[in-house]
Formats: structure tokens, C-alpha cells, sequence
């Protein structure tokens, strides 16, 4: 997909891991209906063995792409998604240290790398419950089903050998800047990358483009309005603001902060206010 790294996401969790020293690097995430368990689990299992400690792999059950895609990947997607909760399973065996299965992931097999469910409606958030992992929602571009999935999930959550209680991951979009003018500039950019997205444009991230969101008719501004609901845009002050309120509403364990910001030095900045205003809760 266009203005996505996501080709090759073991390639470039490597690359991140290998340029830092302490901080996780995870897939957000690895689509397992277009992959073989196995071959994820021996990846993993060798960004697990390079990096020990600090690779955590996200599973979502969506098929990423079109069609198109799904049969160069030689793939079956409405098949292999509805196995999706089956595959999930092969692979903690893999990474198990004691598999059932007469096929060693190798390296993978006792590394235990934590796994995580990825999810934007209630089928993601009943499969971590089941299973008793951490559940990370995509409320950063699909929050309609937010508070319904999150409490599904705790409601049924099962302890598991790896989650002894419910963790909750959400994703939010942050623009940050030092001015609420400015902030709202830089996301012009999201803006436009989600309305080409819904009109059928997928590209890559554009520059921000003046006066964007005031330009555009009832439909795209209610589509933006229902994608971007869980966003922090503006100054230091309001997103400390907005980050807060969506906390004490979700009772979010962590948050996994996307920041869609044109100019590389801006966004590093939205970063680093985000860090900030973060540590002072």
C-alpha cells in the first residue's frame, strides 16, 4: 500500500532494532492470513534471537491489500482469514517450548515472543480474550467500535500463561506542535491521505495544504470526523489535554502513538511533545 512501510515488516523491525539499543520494536502488525505460521514464527524467532528482549509481534487477521494482492501472495484471503484464530495458535506452539507440532521453528522454538492481537472491530477483541492476550485497537483510524471492543475484551478475558489480566493497547493520532495553528497545518496531511484512501487514491503521505479541511464538502468532513476521532491535535497544552480525557475514558494500559507529519523534523518534534506532555501525567 502506498505510504505504508509495511512490505517487509521483519526486514525493517531488523533494521530499527539494529540502529537502537533499549527500546521494543514490534509488528503493528504481521497479517497471518497471507503467511505461513511457521515462516512468521522463524522470522520472529530470529529478531528474537538478534535482539533479546525487545521484539513483540502483533497478528491481525485483515487482509492488508485487495485481491490483486492476495493471489500474488498466493493466498486464499476469505479462507485464510476464517483459519486466522487456528493459525494464531499454530504459532504460539511454534514459539512454545514444547511444541506439539513434528516441525521445529528454528530459531523460535522457546523464545517465547510475546504476542499480541490486533484489532478494529469486536472478532479481534473476543479472539484475545479467548486466547488471553494483550489486545491492541486500531482506534487511531477505525474508532467506531472502541469502547464495545475494550469492553468485550475485559469481560471475557481468560488468563493465559503469558496474561494473567486484561492489557489494553490503543492507538490514537497526534499532531503536536508548538502553536494549535501549526498543529493544525501539519495535519492537513492526514487529512488527505485518508480521504484519497476512502475515494479509492490510496498514496503517499502529501505535504500539509493550507486551508484543506475548510475546502472540502459534508462528506469528507463527516468521514474525517468519524476517522479521526481519537486524535490530539494542536499545542503541547492541548494535547496533554486530549491525551487525558481519551485515557481516563478508555483506561487505556498504553498507548501507541501515530503522528502522519509530511516534514521528518516535525514530526520528530510532535514526538518529542507527546513524550513530554506524557510525563507529566
Amino acid at each position: 500500500m502506498p505510504g505504508i512501510a509495511s512490505a517487509a515488516t521483519a526486514v525493517l523491525i531488523g533494521y530499527v532494532a539494529g540502529g537502537t539499543t533499549t527500546i521494543r520494536v514490534g509488528a503493528g502488525g504481521i497479517m497471518l492470513p497471507n503467511h505461513s505460521p511457521l515462516v512468521i514464527a522463524e522470522q520472529f524467532g530470529t529478531l528474537e534471537s538478534l535482539y533479546p528482549g525487545r521484539i513483540d509481534l502483533g497478528l491481525g487477521r485483515a487482509p492488508g491489500s485487495d485481491a490483486a494482492t492476495a493471489r500474488a501472495l498466493r493466498r486464499n484471503p476469505q479462507a485464510d482469514a476464517d483459519e486466522f484464530p487456528q493459525d494464531v495458535q499454530e504459532l504460539a506452539d511454534y514459539l512454545s517450548a514444547a511444541p506439539r507440532h513434528a516441525v521445529r521453528a528454528i530459531p523460535g522454538t522457546g523464545l517465547k515472543v510475546p504476542l499480541w492481537i490486533l484489532g478494529s472491530s469486536l472478532f479481534g477483541a473476543q479472539l484475545a480474550a479467548y486466547l488471553g492476550l494483550p489486545f491492541a485497537f486500531a482506534s487511531h483510524f477505525a474508532p467506531a467500535h472502541l469502547m464495545q471492543a475494550i469492553g468485550l475484551y475485559r469481560s471475557e478475558f481468560r488468563p493465559s500463561a503469558q496474561l494473567v489480566r486484561p492489557y489494553v493497547m490503543l492507538g490514537v493520532q497526534v499532531v503536536a506542535a508548538d502553536s494549535p495553528a501549526e498543529a493544525r497545518r501539519l495535519a492537513t496531511s492526514t487529512q488527505q491521505a485518508f480521504v484519497n484512501l476512502r475515494s479509492g487514491r490510496p498514496s503517499t503521505l502529501p505535504p500539509p495544504l493550507e486551508g484543506y479541511f475548510e475546502q472540502l464538502g459534508p462528506a469528507e468532513r463527516a468521514l474525517l470526523d468519524q476517522i479521526l476521532a481519537c486524535s490530539a491535535i494542536g499545542s503541547p497544552g492541548e494535547v496533554r489535554a486530549a491525551l487525558q480525557a481519551f485515557i481516563q475514558r478508555t483506561l487505556a494500559d498504553e498507548l501507541m502513538i501515530a503522528s502522519q507529519i509530511f516534514d521528518h523534523a516535525a514530526r520528530l518534534h510532535s514526538y518529542e511533545i507527546a513524550a513530554t506532555v506524557m510525563s507529566e501525567r
